[in-house]
């Protein structure tokens, strides 16, 4: 296996760079905080971690609904990148428009970060499925967890810098509200100048030729793809335990500030203890990278959801920030390896030429259960008055994946799809 990326593998990665700004600010950290603190300051902290789970429902189900047919329509020549620019376009001014939200202006936070999120979710269908176009099956696991390694510290630099504003803010002449509005513009600016790479270099390799009704005839390749589920028992086998096991993981990642800045964790501990997430993330992918070619993706998988589990748990515990820590250094060795690992399965599993076909499926079924587990663990929340609760029923989500995932042949060869 060569050693060196290409252009195009380079080009690619480096939007996992861009839009990883997103991630740390908008779904992490800044964005949850000011969210607690701020936008919905008059809340109470269960009608806070409710709200924020029920957005965050909203803007998965939008995404889940339009993947698969979007997705199908996109293998047409031509048509990856433009629903790709389309959508970044949708995050990348969303984004940019939270530096609007004010003081307990709650609804208009939530609505510009669901459409942030459409954005954010929906380009990176695009994304996932231009791997099959950036580089050869046999580097799909090198370079998906490169992507998601570089991913980590891009994400880095744009927090530090909004972070050093937000901290300084009356030194320099601003107020916190507005250093945190700031940091906003800069995460959207940072997303937009690291994304010509791949807009620029990546072109769609592998498609289905156009015909005159493309939207009709992409529905009916759709059903036709759903009437001849049998012969993808191991795409299928696969989606059901990553439905599962990824719903445990989004939740966390989505819900972990709010949760823990409920129970008394502090914005100060929050922010340090993410950013050092990020950064041993950054050697943790690559080491998933590399052991697979000596361990398979379902023993490593297995073994990244069995430490989901202890997660979990540590979470439902959690009492001190040095709980918050443990459990924040054991996210970082798990986080980008079992989506990074996840993600360059898939493209193994599927045809090349229906990649965003298929690569719809496998983001309806990842948006679909990330809509479950925030809305599981919010209402589980909010009916009990105990986020404790909420936190402990993600466990059986992550075993139910475990079972599908041993079920899955990944040796088996992919069936490219019909259009009739």
């Amino acid at each position: 296996m060569k050693n060196k990326f290409t252009k195009k593998e380079l080009s690619w990665i480096a939007y996992d760079w861009a839009n990883s700004a997103y991630s740390m600010a908008v779904t992490s950290t800044i964005l949850p905080i000011f969210y607690t603190n701020v936008a919905a300051k008059s809340l109470t902290a269960v009608e806070k971690q409710y709200y924020w789970g029920i957005s965050n429902t909203i803007a998965t189900i939008m995404v889940a609904v339009l993947a698969p047919v979007l997705g199908t329509i996109a293998d047409y020549k031509g048509f990856k990148k433009k629903f790709f620019s389309a959508f970044l376009a949708i995050g990348l001014l969303s984004t940019a428009a939270l530096s609007l939200v004010r003081e307990d202006n709650y609804i208009f936070c939530l609505t510009i970060y669901v459409l942030s999120v459409l954005g954010f979710s929906g380009s990176n269908l695009f994304y996932d499925s231009f791997l099959t176009d950036a580089t050869t099956e046999d580097r799909y696991d090198k370079v998906s967890t490169y992507g998601y390694a570089f991913g980590y510290i891009g994400s880095c630099i744009p927090f530090v810098i909004s972070i050093a504003i937000i901290m300084k803010a009356e030194a320099i002449g601003l107020t916190t509200l507005l250093a945190t509005q700031i940091s906003f513009i800069i995460t959207a600016v940072w997303w937009l100048v690291f994304s010509v790479p791949i807009l620029k270099n990546v072109d769609q390799q592998y498609y289905v030729e156009q015909e005159k009704n493309p939207v009709r005839s992409s529905l009916r390749r759709l059903f036709n793809t759903l009437k001849k589920i049998n012969h993808y028992r191991n795409v299928v086998l696969f989606l059901i335990a990553y439905f599962f096991y990824i719903d445990g993981v989004h939740t966390i990642i989505s819900m972990a500030t709010v949760y823990a800045s409920g129970i008394g964790i502090s914005s100060n501990t929050l922010m340090i203890a993410l950013l050092v997430v990020q950064i041993i993330a950054f050697p943790a992918a690559i080491i998933f990278g590399h052991v697979i070619n000596k361990f398979s993706a379902k023993i490593l998988l297995t073994v990244a959801i069995l430490v989901y589990v202890l997660i979990t748990y540590i979470g439902y515990r959690m009492t001190t920030p040095t709980h918050f820590w443990l459990l924040a250094v054991l996210v970082a060795t798990q986080q980008g390896g079992i989506q990074a690992i996840s993600r360059s399965s898939f493209g193994k599993l599927i045809p090349k030429e229906n990649s965003a076909e298929f690569f719809g499926f496998f983001s309806i079924f990842g948006k679909f259960s990330a809509a479950m587990g925030p809305m599981i663990i919010g209402g589980v929340g909010y009916l009990t008055n105990n986020t404790r609760l909420g936190v402990l029923s993600l466990i059986p989500l992550f075993l139910l994946g475990l079972v599908f995932l041993l079920k899955v042949d990944f040796s088996a060869k992919p069936e490219a799809v019909k259009g009739k």
